[in-house]
């Protein structure tokens, strides 16, 4: 799957007139402002509407129930994620990498409940939080494999090796903002992250040398 489908994956096109589809974004983008410091649990529907300044009934319209409203929000804000960490593919590699990792660190430190709430896989084992959460995954593993190697077919080894760095990448990031440092700013969380990622494709390399690490990655010797 290349990156334009996995980020359509991640933000399924919704159906309706113009005008209908125009009204559900304006909903969505009052949504992702209402719950980006506030968790699923502390608003009602009542409080969204009032604070929304619509009739509830019209989010019912739009999104069914509470969890719907919740779900589009989270597909939409992560779908920006996706579609700015894969662009800006005419910069160099290396200015890429630390674009596609500061974007995805300023999405953790701006959107705190809805990171916590992919992250950890919604309310109780929630299904399609969690298939947000692997588009995610797989977007950022494809934008970097796109990066270091020039293509996103990448072998299991190689994809396993990116894997890894972004699942953890998700714990490191949700530890920052959880117990935020004035020591750990977002540009030496990024040096961090880079730095480790460049650990990542010299493991790679040494284990299958068809995936050589990029220059910037190499030590000098």
């Amino acid at each position: 799957m290349n990156i334009s489908a996995q980020r359509d994956a991640v933000r399924p096109k919704a159906r309706g007139t113009e005008r209908s589809l125009a009204r559900r974004a304006e909903l969505i983008s009052i949504g992702r402002k209402l719950f980006a410091d506030t968790s699923y649990d502390a608003l009602s529907m009542d409080d969204i509407a009032r604070q929304a300044h619509v009739a509830k009934g019209l989010i019912y319209y739009y999104f069914q129930s509470k969890r719907g409203y919740y779900l589009a929000i989270i597909q939409d804000s992560v779908a920006d994620l996706v579609t700015f960490a894969a662009s800006g593919i005419e910069l160099p590699q290396v200015d890429r990498v630390h674009r596609t990792i500061d974007s995805y660190l300023r999405y953790a430190e701006h959107n705190q409940a809805a990171y916590r709430t992919i992250v950890s896989g919604g309310v109780g084992f929630d299904a399609e939080v969690h298939g947000i959460r692997d588009g995610v995954r797989e977007a950022i593993v494809a934008t970097i494999a796109e990066g270091a190697y020039g293509r996103t077919d990448i072998a299991p080894l190689a994809r396993m090796g990116l894997l890894s760095w972004v699942c953890s990448v998700e714990g490191a990031a949700l530890d920052w903002i959880d117990r935020p440092d004035p020591h750990l700013s977002r540009d030496v969380m990024r040096e961090l992250l880079v730095r480790t990622l460049g650990g990542v494709f010299r493991a790679v390399e040494e284990l299958d040398a068809g995936y050589p690490a990029p220059k910037e990655a190499r030590r000098e010797d």
